[in-house]
């Protein structure tokens, strides 16, 4: 095995930063009122698929003029100044002004000429892009409308688009809004383009709702209103943009460039799904939580990803002329004229894969699998160190005290775990047009579980590629978060779903969008007692000279749990020191989902709370290019995504001493003792292997043999045996006997 790397010093890039719980509640969606008795079972069935369809222009948030809306200048790159009744928070800031452009977003501050962004992005001011891209308005094409709002219809359909896109959290209620809404806007200086593009425009609604410590970005893309999903810059096609820039950060010596979320990629496909996926349950419709305060983390998405399929709508019972019932930059219809898309959109085929949101109900993982059996006859399905209940709908395995687990996998508490597997992938660096192949490399990593220490080296790691792949400590996050230290009333990954689970993530790299994907499939544990995981890399980084160093920073990360689902996201800065030349600062995001299976017949996922942050310190990576090993190594906390209090029990924040097999007791205040682990011996301070071989050497059965391990035993069958049908007896393998060798055939001897 490769030697774990030593503990870095404390040395701190940067404080961690936590968030807010994203708040939310239940279901609502757009009223409608009938003046007909026949309509009342066409409601019926309208309300079941008001979530499923995709919204039209006349159910955006009321516009224009008669909505109390003022109007943006016509032309190309105008801005006008809102200044707010109430704040609105963006990352970590606040902000009593905003400012409206026609290059679809809205600014924290006056924004630059629009040369220095457009194709340039991320900005150097902070912006909300609805849709952003060289837009323009001139010659009364097209319209810019926005407002702020307080009344309280307006704020309680806010209310229910948060709510309902954030389900597991705590209902909102707002108390301010901002309404944008850009109306058949063309695209920018079309002639040159001769694709028609002239003739389109694109129409969609940005809602910023706040309350005292958040606020939400509600966008709305009709179905008809995204008509083109480029523009031209300099000539160039440059797809339209849609996200969240913090702008430039004021460091203690320089301004940095600051966090990046964008809600779509790099294609007019993703531009087109704005009006046809979701993250509120609502298609057309996206809410993401922007800003939190007093501490704030990273954007966080609506949950529900998923929706009803559409039914054929039902004929009306009764009919009546149709007419507009007003107009003004907005057109609202009788129920009469409302066109009814009855099939279900299939969305195209993306060309790079992507990492969604799933419904968590209707996940169908093959990792473990519960049945609806009793105990009796699935004793043997739980871990040796677990035990099993029955429950009316089924059975669960619950593992034993001082073992910690989902009952199908347990360990020992306080025993450092270790991890090993095979690295695969085709891995594009820069601009080299071919990739560095990857044909199943050791992975091995250690972690010191009593203080949340986790290492990782991968070896025969090319020196093409090995400092390019130095920023993806992420790699080492698997097992960092599985075994990270726990604060008090909150629990690390195996805990809650032990060691089977397969992760996906997505990596994406800033300024030029470069993307990896990083699969994960952890598959238990093997006879050792070691984890097993595989990795596959896919995608393309950004180069990284040889001889470079890169220093990472301290990050926090929200993990949102469900039964079967786990999802998360960050943002991750890098310093990057090249040989004669200056220090360089990079971002990239990191989006990922973790998808497992759960025992449905207790109430154990119920008990675990919805999010959870992940606070990651001490990072240090190494490129070791002698021996072409790669090497990760990080200290892991797992508690409240409001940051909490200052936890001074030394259990609690790593600074115990207890030895590395043993596990940290708190007691009051700052008192603690440590205990060594099951399997081990002594005060605490020291603990030393017990040899069960040797205490007990009736430990296995007949015709096997005793090997000890760390904290363990095995029992390994003899040659010429295997395992009986008790699982601890070995029996003689019934091997055919080959007569003319043995010289015991009865063939006529000639």
């Amino acid at each position: 095995m490769l030697p774990p790397l030593p503990l870095p010093s404390s040395e701190h890039f940067g404080p961690i930063q936590t968030g807010t719980e994203s708040s939310a509640a239940p279901e609502g969606g757009p009223r409608m009122f009938w003046r007909d008795r026949g309509w009342l079972l066409w409601a019926t069935f309208l309300g079941f698929f008001a979530s499923a369809h995709s919204i039209r222009r006349d159910e955006f948030f009321p516009f224009g003029e008669s909505a109390g809306d003022q109007l943006l200048d016509a032309g190309n790159d105008q801005t006008q100044r809102l200044d707010l009744s109430a704040p609105l928070l963006f990352y970590d800031r606040s902000f009593n002004s905003i400012f409206i452009n026609t290059n679809g977003f809205v600014a924290t501050e006056e924004p630059t000429s629009e040369s220095t962004y457009l194709g340039k992005m991320p900005p150097s001011f902070g912006m909300i892009a609805a849709l952003q891209g060289d837009l323009d308005t001139s010659e009364g094409v097209g319209k810019v409308f926005f407002r702020q709002d307080s009344r309280p219809d307006i704020l309680r359909r806010a209310a229910e688009h948060i709510n309902r896109a954030f389900p597991s959290s705590d209902e909102v209620d707002p108390s301010h809004a901002v309404v944008v809404t850009w109306v058949d806007v063309a695209s920018h200086t079309p002639q040159t383009r001769g694709d028609g593009i002239e003739k389109r425009r694109n129409s969609f609604q940005l809602v910023l709702a706040s309350l005292q410590k958040a606020s939400y970005a509600i966008l709305l893309y009709a179905r008809d209103g995204i008509q083109f999903s480029s523009t031209l810059v300099k000539g160039s096609d440059v797809i339209m943009h849609a996200g969240f820039s913090e702008g430039l950060v004021q460091g203690f010596w320089y301004s940095s460039q600051g966090p990046y979320y964008r809600t779509m990629m790099d294609d007019e496909s993703s531009v087109r799904d704005l009006a046809e996926q979701t993250n509120s349950g609502q298609r057309g419709v996206w809410v993401y939580e922007i800003g939190t305060s007093p501490s704030f983390s990273d954007v966080v998405p609506g949950q529900v990803t998923d929706l009803p399929t559409e039914p054929p709508p039902p004929l009306p019972l009764a009919t009546e002329p149709s007419r507009p019932l007003n107009t003004d930059g907005q057109v609202k219809y009788d129920p009469g004229q409302i066109e009814i898309h009855s099939n279900q959109y299939q969305p195209p085929q993306p060309h790079y894969p992507e990492v969604v949101e799933l419904d968590e109900t209707e996940i169908n993982v093959d990792v473990f699998s519960y049945n609806f059996g009793t105990c009796a006859n699935n004793r043997n399905k739980c871990s040796q160190f677990a035990d099993c209940r029955d429950y009316s709908s089924g059975f669960c395995c619950h593992c034993r005290p001082g073992f910690y687990g989902n009952g199908i996998q347990c360990v020992a508490e306080g025993k450092p775990q270790r991890m090993n597997g095979k690295v695969h992938g085709r891995v594009f660096v820069g601009n080299s047009p071919y990739p560095v192949e990857l044909g199943g490399v050791d992975l091995h990593s250690y972690v010191v579980v009593n203080d949340g220490r986790s290492y990782v080296a991968i070896s025969d790691i090319p020196e093409t590629l090995g400092p390019s792949l130095l920023p993806l400590s992420a790699l080492a996050g698997g097992i960092g978060w599985a075994f990270a230290l726990e604060q008090p009333g909150y629990k690390n990954g195996f805990s809650i779903i032990g060691g089977e689970f397969t992760r996906e993530a997505e990596v994406t790299f800033q300024p030029r969008n470069e993307k990896l994907i990083i699969r994960q499939e952890f598959k238990g544990a093997d006879e050792l007692d070691h984890l097993v995981v595989k990795t596959t890399l896919e995608g393309k980084v950004p180069e990284i000279p040889r001889g470079s160093s890169v220093k990472m920073g301290s990050y926090a990360e929200i993990y949102q749990y469900g039964a079967n689902l786990i999802t998360s996201s960050s943002t991750r800065d890098y310093e990057v020191t090249m040989p004669d030349r200056p220090t360089e600062t990079r971002t990239y995001q990191w989006r990922q989902t973790i998808i497992f299976k759960s025992c449905q017949h207790d109430d154990s996922m119920r008990e675990v709370k919805p999010s959870q942050t992940l606070n990651v310190d001490q990072v240090l990576v190494l490129y070791d290019r002698n021996n072409k090993i790669l090497r990760y190594a990080m200290s892991n906390k797992v508690g409240d995504v409001n940051g909490g209090g200052p936890e001074e029990n030394p259990c609690f924040t790593g600074g115990h001493g207890c030895d590395n097999n043993a596990i940290c007791r708190p007691g009051q205040g700052a008192q603690f003792t440590c205990e060594c682990a099951v399997g081990f011996v002594g005060d605490g301070r020291r603990c030393d292997d017990i040899d069960e071989c040797r205490e007990n050497p009736q430990s296995c059965g007949y015709n096997a043999v005793c090997n000890n391990q760390p904290g363990t035993f095995r029992c390994e069958c003899e040659d010429g045996f295997q395992f009986g049908s008790d699982g601890r007896n070995c029996v003689e393998i019934d091997r055919p006997v080959n007569h003319c060798e043995e010289g015991t055939h009865d063939c006529d001897v000639p």
